[in-house]
């Protein structure tokens, strides 16, 4: 094979998007798993058309894992939070997914997600503790 040259992508590239499912799908086929890989993005807008909320992530071999969850701030304490993640967790509950992950720092969510049922797997410890990072996760 040719030499390599590594370089940033600052912009998407549809190619990579392929590389990296193809690889996957193929390298699970070989180890007889099935990819099942689904991206995902449920958003909140009010009735003015300006986004409340947006959770992302993407489901693949048998887990969902959250990347991202963002309420504004006006929107925050209102249950929106909460009905994001209850959006996921309904999107994939019975199919063929066992758990949903996340992880989190501790100045951002841990006692949020708590609240909703998902347990800590681990914390990634900090020097400062805002900055610990919870493993989280719920059964689906």
């Amino acid at each position: 094979m040719a030499e390599s040259i590594i370089r940033r992508i600052d912009e998407e590239d549809p190619r990579v998007g392929d590389f990296i499912h193809e690889g996957f799908t193929r390298y699970g086929e070989q180890n007889g798993v099935v990819l099942n890989y689904d991206g995902f993005c449920f958003a909140a807008e009010t009735s003015e058309g300006k986004i409340a909320g947006v959770i992302t992530g993407r489901a693949y071999y048998n887990e969902v894992h959250i990347g991202d969850l963002i309420v504004d701030e006006q929107c925050r304490s209102t249950g929106l939070g909460s009905r994001l993640v209850r959006a996921v967790e309904n999107a994939y509950k019975g199919k063929g997914y066992d758990v949903i992950t996340l992880t989190t720092f501790g100045f951002q969510a841990p006692e949020f997600y708590k609240k909703l049922g998902y347990t800590v797997e681990f914390i990634q410890e900090s020097k400062d503790p805002k900055l610990n990072k919870y493993f989280l996760k719920k059964q689906l």
